[in-house]
């Protein structure tokens, strides 16, 4: 029997909070303050409950008198540097990948994350449907990423990495390992991977034994990170992105 619980809203409505981030008129978190402060009305009424059930494409928002419109889609490739969060704000102080971007257009967020000690090609974008799109396992869109580790990478490693190892509770595959360079005591790795659970690439290495100690994403999907320099970003037009992500399609 199915334990499922039925859904609160009707179709096509989500939670009002959630309805900000989706039209890219702000995070969740700025809009349960706004909603909560009595800051907000939609369709001409105030709603101060942040669940409140609307329709993003038709529902017409107001914050302090002024009327939210849903902003043109913007992407962007950012070259994540080591040593950031992927996040606005983070609990425990450590600095986000916003303290170092530039002149980004606002209500731009990452999709999906690298973790601090990662470094690479990070989109941001303030269309959730193309983020939904890119991150839905079903779509498998490939990551490919650098590993430097320590320990040699021999065939049976790699063949024990593309075959697949339990860490953690999980089975984790990659769906491709190059040898890019190898020695008893370094090896430099191509891993490319069509999921993104959390830490992959250094858990699927340490579970054979290799240690990451250098960490870079190089593409997802068909996006490359070339010679972006760290710490900086180019906006990405609607062809390279349909080109990107064979399948996705903008509304």
């Amino acid at each position: 029997m199915s334990t499922k619980k039925a859904s609160p809203y009707r179709k096509g409505e989500v939670a009002l909070e959630r309805a900000f981030s989706k039209l890219g008129l702000g995070s969740r978190t700025q809009a349960r303050e706004w909603i909560l402060g009595g800051r907000v009305r939609v369709n001409g009424k105030p709603v101060r409950n942040p669940l409140a059930g609307v329709r993003p494409e038709t529902a017409r928002i107001e914050v302090d008198g002024e009327l939210r419109e849903k902003p043109a889609t913007r992407t962007v490739l950012f070259h994540k540097p080591k040593g950031l969060v992927t996040t606005l704000r983070d609990e425990k102080g450590r600095p986000t990948i916003f303290s170092v971007l530039e002149d980004l257009p606002s209500g731009l967020m990452p999709v999906g994350r690298l973790d601090q000690h990662t470094s690479g090609l990070l989109l941001l974008t303030n269309d959730s449907r193309l983020g939904d799109w890119v991150l839905d396992p079903k779509h498998e869109v490939p990551r490919v990423y650098v590993a430097e580790v320590r320990g040699e990478a021999t065939p049976e490693r790699v063949g024990a990495m593309e075959r697949g190892v339990d860490s953690e509770g999980e089975r984790l595959s990659a769906d491709r390992v190059g040898v890019l360079k190898v020695s008893g005591r370094e090896s430099r790795l191509e891993i490319e991977l069509c999921h993104g659970k959390n830490r992959e690439v250094r858990r699927l290495c340490g579970a054979v034994g290799l240690e990451v100690v250098r960490l870079k994403r190089i593409r997802f999907g068909g996006l490359q990170l070339g010679d972006l320099p760290v710490g900086k970003w180019r906006e990405l037009s609607q062809e390279e992105l349909l080109s990107a992500f064979p399948g996705w399609m903008p509304r």
